[in-house]
């Protein structure tokens, strides 16, 4: 049996409006005491829009920390005032200027180790533009419509990287939407 880790306290070190930098001392499987440094984050959106024709439209955009341009699917961070498919729709029409009906597939943790996030993953369809949507200041995009084929040739050699939106793509195929 697996034992369940307690946490002996909790600091958030550093706060900004996206997430907090928090510190716990933790008890150990062996009793002893360790540190966990992490990321508490509100949750994010990922957003696969499928046009009728079954193809996606997915984002090219900069990346500063991998400084590297990254293919993706539209989705962000979580805002405490919207449920998360209102996140999702505010998200599609910023990022792609589509709205659309949004069919929740599931969450995923985008890297446990480092992170306590939670991302909502939905199927966005009868996709119709947005004339009024803009992206936020700090963000720029190219859309890509691309067929199942081209995402997957693209997954092949690695210039589809985004480990989010190979996780939200996974979760896509696995559904029966």
């Amino acid at each position: 049996m697996l034992k369940e880790l307690r946490q002996l306290s909790h600091t958030i070190q550093y706060t900004n409006p996206y997430w907090q930098y928090g510190f716990d001392v933790y008890e150990k499987p062996d009793g002893s005491q360790g540190e966990y440094h992490y990321v508490h984050s509100r949750g994010s959106v990922m957003i696969i829009p499928r046009f009728d024709d079954d193809t996606f439209l997915l984002t090219k955009q900069y990346r500063y920390l991998n400084r590297r341009i990254s293919i993706e699917f539209p989705g962000g961070g979580q805002l405490p005032q919207l449920t998360p498919e209102e996140q999702a729709q505010r998200e599609l029409q910023e990022e792609s200027g589509f709205s659309g009906t949004l069919h929740f597939l599931g969450v995923f943790n985008p890297c446990n180790g480092i992170t306590d996030e939670l991302s909502s993953v939905f199927l966005a369809t009868g996709l119709q533009p947005a004339p009024d949507a803009r992206p936020d200041d700090s963000e720029e995009f190219l859309h890509l419509r691309l067929s199942r084929a081209e995402i997957t040739a693209l997954i092949r050699s690695n210039e589809l990287w985004d480990g989010m939106t190979l996780a939200a793509w996974q979760m896509y195929l696995a559904s029966t939407l």
